[in-house]
């Protein structure tokens, strides 16, 4: 399969874009919200010319925040959920923690910087989001701010809970399902 050039995919790891096609533009950001944010406006800053960024696609593993999902899911809308966002507001300082994502498959994807694994935690955040990462809100937040349109595409590794501990050892299928999922449906 060949990805149109315009086409920037992002993942936190290489383990997670291991079986994106070759030939693909990746961007490999690190874990974590400022990471993800600093290599994607990095590039979209520096980038132009011959080969401008049309589209982003976010690639991933998600932890699932309800038993009964698993799979691939493309999230309709990313929340920001360790940011104290009501407080700020309430100070009178605007703070955008919501991105709705085109041709989403109406699930709501969670990130933050904190590793889900606590039952309560898991809990809290399942009354707001169906899965959870660690990147997908700042990917959002910077393709709104350069105006690149962005898609989340996000496969289930574990259950946000202890499990989720044992996320090296889950990672390369989760990767390899992310590879099938280019070979069925273009991201263009």
């Amino acid at each position: 399969m060949t990805i149109d050039p315009g086409t920037l995919v992002v993942a936190a790891t290489r383990a997670e874009a291991r079986y994106v096609p070759t030939g693909t533009r990746v961007l490999i950001t690190g874990i974590g919200k400022v990471r993800a944010a600093t290599a994607l406006t990095r590039l979209l800053a520096a980038v132009g010319g011959d080969a401008p960024v049309r589209q982003i696609v976010n690639v991933g593993t998600a932890g699932a925040l309800h038993d009964h999902h698993s799979g691939i899911f493309q999230p309709s809308t990313v929340i920001e959920h360790d940011i104290s966002s009501t407080e700020l507001r309430s100070m009178g300082y605007p703070v955008v923690d919501r991105w709705e994502m085109p041709d989403g498959d109406g699930t709501v994807l969670a990130s933050g910087d904190t590793f889900v694994a606590d039952p309560v935690r898991r809990a809290t955040l399942a009354a707001r989001a169906d899965l959870v990462d660690m990147e997908g809100c700042a990917i959002a937040h910077v393709s709104a701010e350069f105006g690149v349109p962005c898609r989340m595409v996000k496969v289930v590794s574990d259950g946000a809970d202890e499990g989720a501990m044992d996320w090296p050892s889950l990672v390369d299928d989760a990767a390899r399902r992310l590879g099938e999922w280019f070979e069925t449906v273009s991201p263009a």
